[in-house]
């Protein structure tokens, strides 16, 4: 019975510890947005997940990552970022989301991102991007 109980409090105890887990991944957002500051496709490109969706100025893609990097890198090609703010972020297991302020290109612009956790991988499922 003792044996029983121990395994109960484990298991129990394992659970509360994931969903802890799964609440700190807005973190996610703290590297995402340093890319975004820094224009870094490539590294923007690593918590991309294998199909996403890229809204940019109303233009729609739904793209595989290559192809998701290689917009970016267009995008910060012509707009040059200057600084990237996150302003709001909220999260209930398994998605994610946060909304920034990017000033590139003499322009601001509103991002928001939408995050998966998969298997315990955060992946960017959708990027949209508009004029403020």
């Amino acid at each position: 019975m003792k044996k029983y109980l121990l395994i109960s409090v484990l298991l129990l105890a394992s659970v509360i510890k994931y969903d802890a887990r799964a609440i700190d991944d807005a973190d996610v957002f703290i590297p995402i947005a340093k890319y975004f500051e820094a224009g870094d496709s490539d590294k923007l490109s690593v918590w991309f997940a294998d199909n996403l969706q890229l809204d940019l100025l109303g233009t729609i893609n739904n793209c595989n990552r290559n192809q998701a990097r290689l917009i970016m890198r267009n995008f910060f090609t012509n707009y040059t970022p200057k600084s990237f703010k996150i302003v709001h972020k909220s999260s209930r297991p398994p998605m994610s989301y946060a909304s920034g302020d990017l000033d590139a290109g003499g322009s601001q612009f509103r991002v928001t991102i939408f995050v998966k956790t998969v298997s315990g991988r955060n992946e960017v499922l959708q990027i949209k991007i508009e004029r403020q």
